[in-house]
């Protein structure tokens, strides 16, 4: 086998290092292509997240929007099914002033309570039970103790009617309660 000269060893360390550099070259135009993809993705990503900022933005300020509408405008159907109860309390005192008669007025204004009863049972509110039942402080609210026949903590009377509106306690019952 021959030996390499000097001259055969440092071309070949050329042909090297050109294809090294080559390689390289290669490699970093992989890598600068790879940025740029890279790039444009997280542009990409950027300007999506711009849009969703800027569409939570619209359903965060719809939303307050609305909810001020409900509270301006909440009471419109409840009041909406009072007025026909209004109407019927406007006749019942322009006629109680023309007609004297004291037994029609008196039917007519229970008329009026039924109407009245009515509509407040549409939107949910019905009362409590009380005389007779047991004493429950989450719906009674107990105003006088009397010595009674009956068990304890059995309520005797109702001194103020107290209402559910739907399933929360608007006002408690004030009750008087056997001891």
């Amino acid at each position: 086998m021959r030996k390499k000269t000097d001259q055969e060893e440092s071309n070949y360390t050329e042909q090297e290092l050109a294809e090294q550099t080559t390689a390289m070259e290669e490699d970093t135009i992989e890598e600068v292509s790879e940025l740029e993809e890279n790039r444009l993705k997280a542009e990409e990503y950027y300007n999506h997240m711009q849009r969703l900022k800027a569409e939570f933005d619209n359903y965060r300020k719809r939303t307050q929007k609305e909810k001020e509408e409900i509270a301006k405008y909440g009471s419109e159907r409840i009041i909406v099914s009072l007025l026909p109860v209004l109407d019927n309390l406007e006749r019942a005192i322009e006629s109680s002033q023309k007609n004297k008669d004291f037994q029609s007025l008196s039917q007519g204004v229970e008329m009026i309570r039924r109407q009245f009863t009515k509509a407040l049972e549409d939107e949910g509110l019905s009362p409590i039970e009380t005389v007779g039942t047991e004493f429950n402080p989450n719906v009674h609210e107990a105003l006088l103790r009397e010595a009674s026949d009956k068990e304890e903590n059995i309520i005797l009377a109702e001194l103020q009617k107290g209402y559910y509106l739907k399933d929360k306690v608007i006002r408690p019952s004030q009750v008087k309660v056997s001891s």
